[in-house]
Protein backbone atom coordinates (compact mmCIF):
# COMPACT_ATOMS: atom_id res chain seq x y z
CA UNK A 1 0.00 0.00 0.00
CA UNK A 2 0.88 3.62 -0.57
CA UNK A 3 -0.24 6.33 1.01
CA UNK A 4 -0.63 9.70 -0.70
CA UNK A 5 0.63 12.73 1.12
CA UNK A 6 -1.02 16.02 0.83
CA UNK A 7 0.18 18.98 1.10
CA UNK A 8 -0.27 18.92 4.73
CA UNK A 9 -1.62 22.74 5.16
CA UNK A 10 -4.43 22.74 7.57
CA UNK A 11 -7.76 23.67 6.39
CA UNK A 12 -8.45 26.62 8.86
CA UNK A 13 -10.80 29.34 8.28
CA UNK A 14 -12.98 32.07 9.85
CA UNK A 15 -15.41 30.27 12.73
CA UNK A 16 -19.11 29.82 11.50
CA UNK A 17 -21.76 29.94 13.40
CA UNK A 18 -25.72 29.25 13.05
CA UNK A 19 -26.28 33.42 13.51
CA UNK A 20 -23.61 33.70 10.67
CA UNK A 21 -26.18 32.05 8.22
CA UNK A 22 -28.95 32.88 5.83
CA UNK A 23 -32.42 30.78 6.78
CA UNK A 24 -32.54 30.52 2.99
CA UNK A 25 -29.85 27.89 2.12
CA UNK A 26 -29.88 29.13 -1.97
CA UNK A 27 -29.40 32.28 -0.62
CA UNK A 28 -26.35 31.31 1.84
CA UNK A 29 -24.83 29.65 -1.33
CA UNK A 30 -24.95 33.15 -2.89
CA UNK A 31 -23.21 34.82 -0.26
CA UNK A 32 -20.38 32.28 -0.33
CA UNK A 33 -20.24 32.16 -3.87
CA UNK A 34 -19.61 35.62 -4.23
CA UNK A 35 -16.90 35.72 -1.91
CA UNK A 36 -15.10 32.24 -3.96
CA UNK A 37 -15.41 34.85 -7.29
CA UNK A 38 -13.10 37.35 -5.49
CA UNK A 39 -11.00 34.97 -3.49
CA UNK A 40 -10.88 31.64 -5.77
CA UNK A 41 -7.86 31.38 -8.81
CA UNK A 42 -10.16 28.56 -10.17
CA UNK A 43 -13.51 28.97 -11.40
CA UNK A 44 -16.33 28.84 -8.43
CA UNK A 45 -19.01 27.49 -10.63
CA UNK A 46 -17.00 24.33 -11.00
CA UNK A 47 -18.87 21.75 -9.04
CA UNK A 48 -18.19 17.86 -9.15
CA UNK A 49 -21.42 16.22 -9.91
CA UNK A 50 -22.84 12.64 -9.04
CA UNK A 51 -25.13 10.66 -11.07
CA UNK A 52 -26.29 6.57 -10.41
CA UNK A 53 -28.09 4.91 -12.98
CA UNK A 54 -31.29 2.76 -12.28
CA UNK A 55 -28.72 -0.28 -11.31
CA UNK A 56 -26.86 2.39 -8.92
CA UNK A 57 -23.68 2.26 -10.51
CA UNK A 58 -22.40 5.61 -9.61
CA UNK A 59 -20.63 8.20 -11.47
CA UNK A 60 -18.85 11.42 -11.16
CA UNK A 61 -17.59 14.32 -13.22
CA UNK A 62 -17.13 18.45 -13.26
CA UNK A 63 -19.49 20.77 -14.50
CA UNK A 64 -20.26 24.37 -14.22
CA UNK A 65 -23.07 25.01 -12.32
CA UNK A 66 -24.61 28.12 -14.73
CA UNK A 67 -27.77 29.62 -12.39
CA UNK A 68 -29.29 29.56 -9.09
CA UNK A 69 -32.82 30.68 -8.80
CA UNK A 70 -35.26 29.90 -6.00
CA UNK A 71 -35.79 26.29 -7.04
CA UNK A 72 -32.31 25.50 -6.93
CA UNK A 73 -28.92 25.00 -8.97
CA UNK A 74 -28.96 25.05 -12.70
CA UNK A 75 -26.44 23.15 -15.42
CA UNK A 76 -26.46 22.28 -19.10
CA UNK A 77 -25.30 19.16 -21.07
CA UNK A 78 -25.96 16.48 -23.80
CA UNK A 79 -29.20 15.00 -22.92
CA UNK A 80 -27.47 11.45 -24.38
CA UNK A 81 -24.48 12.41 -22.47
CA UNK A 82 -23.37 9.34 -19.25
CA UNK A 83 -25.00 11.90 -16.91
CA UNK A 84 -27.91 12.23 -18.69
CA UNK A 85 -28.69 8.84 -19.39
CA UNK A 86 -28.04 8.06 -15.11
CA UNK A 87 -30.30 11.24 -15.12
CA UNK A 88 -33.28 9.99 -17.04
CA UNK A 89 -33.19 6.40 -15.37
CA UNK A 90 -32.42 7.67 -11.85
CA UNK A 91 -33.44 11.56 -11.42
CA UNK A 92 -31.47 12.24 -8.14
CA UNK A 93 -28.14 13.83 -8.28
CA UNK A 94 -25.47 15.23 -5.77
CA UNK A 95 -22.78 18.16 -5.90
CA UNK A 96 -20.04 19.42 -4.23
CA UNK A 97 -18.44 22.67 -4.48
CA UNK A 98 -14.63 22.95 -3.06
CA UNK A 99 -13.26 26.73 -2.72
CA UNK A 100 -9.75 25.79 -1.72
CA UNK A 101 -8.88 29.98 -0.78
CA UNK A 102 -11.85 30.09 1.17
CA UNK A 103 -11.05 26.80 3.03
CA UNK A 104 -15.06 26.03 2.43
CA UNK A 105 -17.33 23.61 0.30
CA UNK A 106 -21.12 23.37 -0.38
CA UNK A 107 -22.59 19.57 -1.04
CA UNK A 108 -26.12 19.38 -2.20
CA UNK A 109 -28.34 16.95 -3.24
CA UNK A 110 -32.04 16.26 -4.40
CA UNK A 111 -34.45 15.67 -7.50
CA UNK A 112 -33.26 16.63 -10.61
CA UNK A 113 -35.53 18.05 -13.64
CA UNK A 114 -35.22 18.85 -16.81
CA UNK A 115 -35.49 23.07 -17.26
CA UNK A 116 -38.45 24.45 -19.71
CA UNK A 117 -37.23 24.47 -23.76
CA UNK A 118 -37.21 27.99 -23.67
CA UNK A 119 -34.71 28.27 -20.95
CA UNK A 120 -32.21 25.84 -22.59
CA UNK A 121 -33.02 27.97 -25.65
CA UNK A 122 -31.92 31.36 -23.80
CA UNK A 123 -29.14 30.00 -22.39
CA UNK A 124 -27.60 27.94 -25.25
CA UNK A 125 -27.52 31.39 -27.60
CA UNK A 126 -25.42 33.43 -24.53
CA UNK A 127 -23.11 31.10 -25.11
CA UNK A 128 -20.13 31.37 -27.55
CA UNK A 129 -20.16 30.90 -31.10
CA UNK A 130 -17.68 27.55 -30.79
CA UNK A 131 -19.53 26.37 -28.05
CA UNK A 132 -22.44 25.81 -29.36
CA UNK A 133 -21.02 23.99 -32.62
CA UNK A 134 -19.04 21.72 -30.41
CA UNK A 135 -22.33 20.87 -28.86
CA UNK A 136 -23.41 20.06 -32.41
CA UNK A 137 -20.40 18.22 -33.50
CA UNK A 138 -19.71 16.37 -30.37
CA UNK A 139 -21.60 13.31 -29.35
CA UNK A 140 -20.53 13.47 -26.00
CA UNK A 141 -19.66 10.35 -24.22
CA UNK A 142 -20.01 7.82 -27.36
CA UNK A 143 -16.97 5.84 -28.50
CA UNK A 144 -15.34 7.47 -31.34
CA UNK A 145 -12.24 7.03 -33.80
CA UNK A 146 -9.02 7.55 -32.22
CA UNK A 147 -8.01 10.49 -33.81
CA UNK A 148 -8.66 13.58 -32.49
CA UNK A 149 -9.29 14.42 -36.41
CA UNK A 150 -12.83 12.75 -36.37
CA UNK A 151 -13.72 15.65 -33.94
CA UNK A 152 -12.24 18.73 -36.22
CA UNK A 153 -13.90 16.80 -38.84
CA UNK A 154 -17.26 17.05 -36.91
CA UNK A 155 -16.82 20.57 -35.89
CA UNK A 156 -16.06 21.89 -39.61
CA UNK A 157 -18.99 19.95 -40.77
CA UNK A 158 -21.17 22.01 -38.51
CA UNK A 159 -19.16 25.89 -39.29
CA UNK A 160 -20.62 24.55 -42.89
CA UNK A 161 -23.87 23.35 -41.97
CA UNK A 162 -24.92 26.68 -39.60
CA UNK A 163 -22.34 29.00 -41.87
CA UNK A 164 -25.39 31.61 -43.16
CA UNK A 165 -27.79 31.54 -40.17
CA UNK A 166 -28.36 30.97 -36.20
CA UNK A 167 -27.26 27.69 -34.60
CA UNK A 168 -30.23 26.66 -32.82
CA UNK A 169 -30.78 24.76 -29.66
CA UNK A 170 -30.11 20.97 -30.40
CA UNK A 171 -32.39 18.52 -29.76
CA UNK A 172 -30.46 16.61 -27.31
CA UNK A 173 -28.86 19.53 -25.64
CA UNK A 174 -30.64 21.68 -22.32
CA UNK A 175 -30.53 22.37 -18.86
CA UNK A 176 -30.91 20.66 -15.53
CA UNK A 177 -32.28 22.14 -12.17
CA UNK A 178 -31.17 20.33 -9.41
CA UNK A 179 -34.11 20.52 -6.90
CA UNK A 180 -32.28 20.34 -3.11
CA UNK A 181 -33.56 18.57 0.07
CA UNK A 182 -30.31 18.72 1.51
CA UNK A 183 -27.85 20.97 1.32
CA UNK A 184 -24.52 21.28 3.68
CA UNK A 185 -22.18 24.22 4.32
CA UNK A 186 -18.27 23.57 5.51
CA UNK A 187 -15.86 26.24 6.80
CA UNK A 188 -12.69 24.52 7.35
CA UNK A 189 -11.03 24.69 10.58
CA UNK A 190 -7.43 23.85 12.58
CA UNK A 191 -7.07 20.62 14.12
CA UNK A 192 -9.76 19.45 11.78
CA UNK A 193 -12.69 20.52 14.57
CA UNK A 194 -14.48 21.87 11.32
CA UNK A 195 -17.74 23.81 11.27
CA UNK A 196 -20.62 22.22 9.17
CA UNK A 197 -24.39 22.81 9.06
CA UNK A 198 -27.09 20.81 7.10
CA UNK A 199 -29.78 22.56 5.96
CA UNK A 200 -32.76 19.99 5.11
CA UNK A 201 -36.18 20.47 3.48
CA UNK A 202 -39.12 19.97 6.23
CA UNK A 203 -42.13 18.55 5.07
CA UNK A 204 -44.25 21.06 5.87
CA UNK A 205 -41.89 24.00 4.20
CA UNK A 206 -38.70 25.96 4.81
CA UNK A 207 -35.77 24.19 6.20
CA UNK A 208 -34.23 22.54 8.98
CA UNK A 209 -30.45 24.08 10.22
CA UNK A 210 -28.37 21.69 12.12
CA UNK A 211 -24.52 21.48 13.34
CA UNK A 212 -22.98 18.38 12.46
CA UNK A 213 -20.03 16.82 14.06
CA UNK A 214 -16.82 17.15 11.45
Amino acid sequence: MRYLEGSGKELAGPPLERADLDDDPLRQFLSWYEEARRLEAGDPSAAALATASREGRVRNRMVLLKAVDDRGFIFFTNYRSRKGRDLEENPQAAFTCFWPASRRQVCARGAVEKTSAEESARYFQSRPVASRLSAWASPQSEPIPPERAFLERRFREMEERFASGEIPLPPHWGGYRLLPDEIEFWQGRSNRLHDRFQYLRAPTGGWKIQRLAP
